[in-house]
């Protein structure tokens, strides 16, 4: 089986608008070319709503607050392109909810590839991070999280999400040095069946 690097929500339009959001993007470009190197395949996912709102549902004041943001979050807007170094054989995935997997053709990605593993990074810990990390867990994905790789706008959030949280959910929670330096995280290595846990070229879904 194989192991995949599920990066979210690290586009152009949050990290310039939310400070937070940029501290992860030096990790995870030192990390993108191990993981590429190690055979991992990098899944990059980003959030977009069409301009004419009818993905936004109505009532939900959280989504309409990110649509009325500006352009950022507007489908075909540049801030809504990868803002990490992007390669012809990655993945590229537009979601429109918080989970990576709600709505979207990732499960049906990941299974082509014959993914049982993934590690999740992006923003934010509390939101993209998190709901991905449940419904992967669901679908059988074993699950971990990249400390160094996440963020949350509150500090205290992310770190018990990190502390607290996700351990609780029986997913393994490492810093982006240390991911992939243990031979069974290599892809399509074995493991001991314990949960751990812009491109023009990229292949679209």
């Amino acid at each position: 089986m194989a192991t995949a690097l599920i990066i979210g929500d690290i586009q152009r339009g949050i990290t310039g608008a939310y400070p937070f959001a940029r501290q992860v993007v030096p990790p995870l470009t030192d990390l993108l070319p191990r993981a590429r190197s190690a055979g991992v395949l990098v899944v990059f996912i980003r959030t977009a709503f069409r301009v004419n709102r009818a993905d936004l549902p109505p009532g939900n004041a959280l989504f309409s607050a990110f649509f009325e943001a500006g352009d950022i979050f507007h489908e075909g807007m540049a801030g809504t392109e990868i803002d990490l170094p992007v390669h012809d054989e990655d993945v590229l995935v537009l979601k429109r909810r918080a989970s990576a997997f709600a709505g979207t053709d990732l499960d049906i990605v990941l299974r082509a590839h014959a993914v049982d593993t993934i590690a999740v990074a992006g923003v934010a810990t509390s939101a993209m991070v998190a709901a991905t990390c449940y419904d992967a867990a669901d679908r059988g994905y074993r699950v971990t999280v990249l400390r160094d790789g996440c963020a949350d706008s509150d500090p205290t959030v992310h770190e018990f999400f990190m502390d607290k949280v996700f351990p609780s959910r029986a997913a393994e929670v490492v810093p982006c040095a240390r991911w992939l330096a243990d031979e069974r995280w290599h892809a399509g290595s074995s493991t001991d069946g314990k949960t751990r846990g812009d491109g023009a070229g990229a292949k679209q879904t």
